[in-house]
């Protein structure tokens, strides 16, 4: 109930009405605008130009088919609503911005890709051809659940000697929030520098008194993406990594932000879980320089990345680490072909974890191909969902998969919220991108993938444990649903491209 209230005190709710009543205003102009002035057959003829630009853009095929069908039902809506969101280009400022911190950091990140043998070489290619190297002299630690995660979370942040960078989706106001600020304001009394990376949506539950706490505690607080009560594309790309450094020593991501429910001090949609991951050794530079990059963006100006180069402690560990990161001001999909690289390397078995299951054509086509190429595909989904539309949506996806061969899962103790792959008892990814439209297309994103490393088993087996917690979809059940909400799921699923 508390979270409720400060939900409906949010900026959120001042923003959301201004939006629909812009929208309103510009409909009605045009509508207004047809009748009077009988535009209707330009606007026809702009709605027929739009499709034929649309069908043969190099975009995804359930994005095109939704737009058309906007346009050409209702051409007077469908046709401004393309031009101001449907472009899907992100704007000016953070396109160019982050552009320039791409040239900044070209050449940071080199790796010596003769250590690599051949099978690694072949497993890791893509991602160096995209600029993210694969090391070794790392070693990794495994988490499979939020509280578990956070004790040891803030015991290394108790070892911070010179730095700690931060960059967190969500932040909400809580026992996690208090028991962190606590250390934080130890380890700057101490001289260390932190800096907080926060994304204004993901913490538009957050009190101008907490922040204004923080920066007087010594946090230098960057905020991405500010909200703005205007209908503008520039709101849809959000910062939903989830990212800490410390001291070039030691990096953490996965699926946690900091709120109490991640960590199981408060009960909302039953038992919360989700992942996270520790790496140690070279392959922590990856995620400092994935930090600065962003930090440099925001703050308008440039960074002195070598001053947070600080020699790792070489550590010897074993296998091999990439870790990588995705955005949408360019045209790679690193997220999704992450993902896909995975299903389609797969020769045993491929294990998922997602709190939304919502997939473009790609992905779809890929875990159906694994499936009948007699690949175990196994997908774990939360059976008390956070988001009622998000979650019919998903469960709309399930018929064509399970009748292609792939098991789907919901897990009945509450929601899943990890965001994990694992393969072959050989190589597994942690991170912060769910599978859905917003996370490969939309979202700024981040993770790490893993190779030759026991804590690849760890996650294999935390995944088949919670099988074990969990409920198998059936054909059969998929078959019995009612005619209403296939139709309801059906039309919801058609559209989810849109937003």
């Amino acid at each position: 109930m508390r979270r409720i209230l400060k939900l409906l005190t949010s900026r959120l709710m001042l923003f959301v009405p201004l939006v629909i009543l812009q929208l309103a205003v510009l409909f009605s102009f045009i509508y207004h605008a047809s009748i009077v002035y009988s535009i209707m057959p330009i606007i026809r003829i702009m709605a027929i130009v739009m499709i034929v630009y649309i069908v043969n853009r190099q975009e995804d095929p359930s994005y095109k088919i939704a737009w058309c069908c906007v346009i050409l039902a209702v051409p007077v809506i469908g046709v401004p609503l393309y031009l101001l969101a449907g472009n899907r280009k992100v704007p000016r400022k953070i396109r160019y911005g982050t552009i320039r911190v791409d040239k900044e950091m070209s050449g940071l990140l080199n790796a010596d890709e003769t250590q690599l043998s051949e099978e690694e070489e072949s497993i890791f290619r893509y991602g160096i051809e995209n600029g993210f190297p694969a090391y070794k002299n790392t070693s990794c630690k495994y988490y499979s659940t939020g509280e578990e995660w956070f004790a040891d979370y803030l015991e290394e942040l108790k070892k911070a000697k010179h730095f700690i960078l931060m960059e967190f989706f969500i932040i909400v106001e809580g026992k996690c929030l208090e028991q962190l600020l606590e250390v934080l304001s130890m380890k700057i009394k101490e001289g260390v520098d932190v800096k907080l990376i926060y994304d204004d949506f993901g913490c538009v539950t957050l009190s101008k008194a907490t922040k204004k706490r923080m920066k007087n505690i010594g946090i230098e607080l960057n905020c991405f993406n500010r909200l703005r009560p205007a209908f503008i594309i520039q709101m849809n790309n959000r910062d939903h990594r989830k990212l800490t450094v410390i001291d070039n020593q030691t990096a953490f991501t996965g699926g946690v932000n900091i709120s109490d429910e991640y960590i199981n001090l408060i009960t909302r949609f039953g038992y919360w879980k989700d992942s996270a991951i520790k790496i140690q050794g070279e392959a922590v530079w990856s995620f400092t320089v994935m930090f600065l990059g962003m930090y440099s963006y925001v703050n308008g100006g440039n960074v002195d990345y070598e001053k947070y180069h600080l020699q790792s402690e070489t550590d010897s560990g074993e296998g091999c680490f990439q870790p990588y990161s995705d955005s949408p001001t360019d045209n790679e999909l690193v997220a999704l072909a992450m993902h896909m690289n995975m299903v389609n390397r797969a020769r045993k078995y491929v294990y998922m974890d997602t709190p939304y299951l919502i997939l473009n054509e790609s992905m779809r086509h890929a875990l159906i191909l694994a499936a009948k190429g007699g690949v175990d595909v196994r997908i774990l989904t939360p059976h008390i969902p956070d988001k009622i539309i998000v979650f019919q949506i998903t469960r709309g996806n399930y018929y064509q998969l399970v009748k292609s061969g792939v098991k789907i899962y919901e897990y009945t103790p509450g929601f899943n919220h990890a965001k994990n792959f694992v393969a072959d008892d050989t190589m597994a990814i942690v991170g912060s991108a769910n599978m859905d439209y917003r996370s490969y297309f939309l979202h700024f994103e981040n993770g790490v993938l893993l190779y030759d490393n026991k804590e690849v088993l760890k996650i294999r087996d935390n995944f088949l444990t919670s099988v074990e917690k969990s409920h198998e979809v059936t054909l059969e059940e998929l078959e019995n649903i009612s005619l209403p909400v296939r139709l309801l799921r059906a039309v919801l699923n058609l559209f989810v491209p849109l937003v």
